[in-house]
């Protein structure tokens, strides 16, 4: 028996739709077998999937299984397709009423783990957004993913978010057994409001002139640099900038969130950025590193710092190489990155501060 489920595949901040075509199949020699362009990740979901589905109570099917991912041409990569697979396995074997599982509204993704529980999921917020776009074109969209990362979804509005537990939960809400509540949305505004900074300028004392200049610099978009001797409160300064930017708009703080997670850096149960990014990293850092990249190009410091702060203390330490590629970024407010997989942009809007020793 032949079933497809609806996925996406996130690409740089784009989700992509995927298909999860699984076919149990009468004749052939039992074994799981995945196509479509699967990363190393996913062709280890065929032992996932199966102690997933075996320790949830099911039945795991002793025949041939063959699951396509398509497109064949997009790069897969990553645990957030083992919901789907396990799903697709379930309905083709009999154990789920396919009709429900295959309807086009339907969006699965998720990471199992083998006791069948649900993995918090980076890229959940892109997938929320997938929805809503859906859910213009189309009637309204339903996602399921796992509960420690619904919230992500939750403040996108227009959407069904069902938070999942384990994948027991899921079979008994498909099978009509015992539905699952959905997830009711959380309005942006609300979250980020009154928002306390994490280090507040008021309580740095002394320092008038470098806080003035602080301030000009917030005020007009510069960048700064500062220039004095260990133990005179550059680090300190700079933290507390973030403080006194104007607090992140609603579209904003969706914006940063994006790309926090999409680089799996939002906390369980987390739904959103709500204070300014402030990224600080140590000047041994690679290209790559400060830039973004890897095979499945990931964002760099330079977009988790988009609409924050990016802090390079003792900038002369920092090679060459990684101070001349901020200069693209500084102009465009964007960067990207070219691999052989995949073209990929990010945002990289931010304010740059750098800290410098004089000379001994």
């Amino acid at each position: 028996m032949l079933v497809k489920i609806r996925s996406v595949a996130n690409v740089g901040l784009l989700a992509m739709p995927v298909e999860v075509e699984v076919d149990v199949a009468e004749q052939g020699f039992p074994g799981m077998t995945i196509v479509g362009l699967a990363g190393k990740a996913v062709e280890e979901a065929k032992e996932r999937v199966k102690t997933a589905i075996k320790n949830s109570g099911f039945d795991f099917p002793g025949k041939k299984i063959t699951i396509n991912l398509a497109p064949a041409d997009l790069p897969k990569d990553g645990g957030a397709y083992d919901l789907p697979m396990a799903v697709g396995i379930l309905a083709a074997s009999g154990q789920i009423q396919s009709d429900k599982v295959t309807e086009t509204q339907r969006i699965y993704y998720g990471e199992l783990s083998l006791d069948g529980s649900l993995r918090a999921t980076k890229g959940v917020l892109l997938v929320g957004l997938f929805a809503r776009q859906c859910s213009m074109d189309n009637a309204q969209c339903s996602i399921y993913v796992p509960i420690e990362s619904a919230n992500e979804a939750a403040v996108v509005e227009g959407i069904e978010v069902y938070p999942i537990r384990n994948l027991a939960q899921l079979v008994d809400h498909l099978n009509g057994i015992k539905p699952v509540a959905q997830l009711h949305s959380l309005p942006v505004d609300q979250l980020i409001e009154d928002i306390i900074p994490e280090f507040d300028l008021e309580e740095v004392k002394g320092q008038e002139q470098a806080k003035r200049a602080l301030t000009i610099a917030a005020a007009g978009g510069h960048n700064l640099l500062l220039w004095g001797p260990p133990g005179t409160g550059k680090t300190m300064l700079a933290r507390a900038m973030p403080g006194i930017l104007p607090p992140l708009a609603a579209a904003e703080a969706l914006e940063v969130t994006r790309i926090y997670s999409v680089s799996g850096l939002l906390q369980p149960g987390e739904s959103i950025v709500r204070r300014r990014p402030f990224r600080a990293p140590h000047h041994g850092i690679s290209s790559a590193g400060m830039i973004g990249g890897g095979s499945n190009p990931l964002p760099g410091e330079v977009s988790l710092a988009h609409l924050g702060v990016l802090f390079l203390d003792e900038m002369a330490e920092f090679p060459r190489s990684v101070l001349e590629a901020l200069r693209q970024p500084m102009e465009d407010g964007r960067v990207g990155i070219v691999r052989a997989a995949a073209h990929v942009e990010y945002p990289a809007s931010f304010t740059l501060v750098a800290a410098v020793n004089p000379c001994p």
